[in-house]
């Protein structure tokens, strides 16, 4: 499975869904954008070592050489986690200048499953029709949004709920409250 952050506000998103995946023993790749870098010490206290740790293979954002830009490459899943509204337009226009967006534009064309975390908030129309243009291709468009049915008492919890729906998109087990499910 292919992970990538981008620049967004969100990483401890990233982290929670790389520890489940390692928890699962479930093999990563993960690529970081140079934003995503300083993301990483600006919101969190983790290190740029520590997320690599978390993954079984680590590309850098800039090599289109890497295996990830090669539709013969095989990778099943793709999450952008956070996934910035540049990067957004990137992939809906067909613009991939770096792995990220290279990778997602092989997904695409190799009609295998991309998942985009969106971050932003308001959507301006710009953002919305680059969404749809993705969904209609098949691409799953996930922004981070509560469900407050779980009754949350922290925002982790609510981390924990929108992770678990991620790994539903991955056909991966989670063990997230259900609606009607008490």
């Amino acid at each position: 499975m292919l992970i990538a952050i981008t620049g967004a506000s969100g990483i401890s998103l990233t982290i929670k869904l790389l520890a489940k995946l390692r928890e699962k023993k479930i093999y990563t790749e993960l690529i970081i954008s140079n934003n995503a870098e300083k993301l990483i010490e600006i919101e969190t206290d983790y290190k740029l070592e520590d997320i690599h740790k978390l993954a079984d293979k680590i590309y850098d954002v800039n090599d289109l050489t890497a295996k990830p830009a090669s539709g013969s490459y095989i990778i099943k899943d793709m999450v952008i986690i956070p996934c910035t509204m540049k990067t957004l337009a990137a992939i809906a226009n067909g613009y991939a200048d770096n792995l990220i967006t290279r990778a997602a534009d092989v997904m695409i064309k190799e009609r295998r499953k991309l998942i985009l975390v969106v971050r932003e908030s308001p959507f301006s129309a710009i953002h919305l029709e680059n969404m749809l243009k993705l969904a209609k291709l098949g691409v799953i468009i996930a922004p981070p949004i509560p469900s407050y049915y779980i009754k949350p008492k922290s925002v982790n919890d609510l981390n924990e709920y929108f992770i678990g729906r991620i790994l539903d998109h991955l056909e991966i087990e989670s063990n997230i409250k259900r609606w009607g499910n008490g």
